[in-house]
């Protein structure tokens, strides 16, 4: 099949659905050349990838997933990376504010790509145990309200994928089906995407894929989060259906901020940032917080606004439940396999 596909796409027409399922399964099974992958995962980023392809890929590499069994509904906050912008890990940090919320979360994530410090980087300098058992992260998620799975050691089929891609070094396919192939299923999460032209891409995706509500981001200066330093691209996706509207930064009633003011650093530098921002220190990183927090909570249906998810996250930092949270998954993590 996937000689068929590449003729296909290097002629410049696109897969559907089902064809990009055949595809993702030979390459998930070793059973593509490197020759056949490299070519294959070239042209399609040159042709662009459609809402179709990427539905497809993300079915099969979900299937072929450690998975995490927990009941009820779970939400996730995560980003594509690649915005250039090295910030502070905002999406982690909302996470626990979504659990301090009472949201059950199961955070999906890696080390850092173009990033000083990914989601497991700051995890593991907090404290947290981030190599767990898929019983273990559940057990986390149940009883800490959080949990984290380690994208490497859940997708083991993409060693297959590995070499290829590092060796090419282009940004693929892969690097966007991340935030799509969450272990346990996720069904409810926040999105930031740094490119604006796959926004509206990803967001026709997490609708072909069935989620129950999402919202797909893009902020104001390039930021896979929500911004700041001016208005955010929002496309909310509920029922199957898309519909884009925009975040006016002057309607959240945070001040304005330089994207400068919330850049990150080492990954002990960002933990300890972390730390005192759920201690109560106030700024720049918690009002990006703040901001992206509530943007979890909206799409956690736990808010009906992100005013409302500003003011709910502030609570949650300051009574000291973010902390809470945080405190608690590195005691559990640490002491399980």
């Amino acid at each position: 099949m996937i000689r068929e596909a590449i003729d296909k796409v290097v002629s410049g027409r696109c897969l559907d659905m089902q064809e990009a399922t055949s595809v993702m399964g030979e390459i998930m099974e070793g059973e593509a050349t490197p020759a056949q992958l490299g070519a294959f995962l070239t042209a399609l980023r040159l042709k662009g990838e459609t809402a179709q392809e990427i539905a497809g890929m993300a079915t099969v590499m979900r299937e072929k997933a450690l998975r995490v069994e927990v009941p009820g509904a779970l939400v996730d906050s995560v980003g594509t990376g690649g915005d250039g912008q090295n910030t502070f890990n905002i999406s982690t940090a909302a996470a626990f504010v979504a659990a301090g919320a009472g949201l059950k979360v199961a955070k999906h994530g890696n080390r850092a790509a173009s990033s000083s410090c990914g989601s497991a980087d700051v995890l593991e300098a907090l404290g947290v145990k981030i190599e767990l058992t898929p019983a273990s992260v559940a057990r986390c998620v149940n009883e800490v309200g959080m949990g984290f799975m380690f994208a490497q050691a859940f997708h083991p089929a993409m060693r297959h994928a590995g070499p290829v891609r590092r060796e090419i070094g282009i940004r693929t396919v892969f690097n966007i089906l991340g935030p799509l192939t969450n272990p346990a299923g996720v069904q409810n999460l926040l999105l930031g995407v740094a490119d604006p032209e796959l926004s509206e891409t990803m967001a026709r995706v997490l609708a072909l894929l069935g989620v129950n509500h999402a919202l797909v981001v893009h902020g104001h200066g390039g930021l896979d989060e929500l911004s700041l330093s001016g208005d955010s691209s929002v496309w909310e996706v509920r029922g199957g259906e898309v519909q884009e509207w925009t975040l006016k930064l002057a309607d959240t009633g945070l001040p304005n901020r330089s994207t400068e003011d919330i850049r990150g650093g080492t990954k002990e530098e960002n933990a300890e940032t972390m730390r005192r921002v759920f201690r109560g220190e106030t700024g720049p990183i918690r009002d990006i917080v703040l901001l992206n927090s509530a943007g979890v909570l909206l799409a956690g249906d736990r808010v009906e606004n992100i005013k409302q998810g500003i003011q709910t996250a502030a609570k949650i930092i300051d009574d000291g439940d973010a902390l809470q949270k945080l405190e608690h998954l590195v005691a559990l993590s640490q002491s399980l396999e």
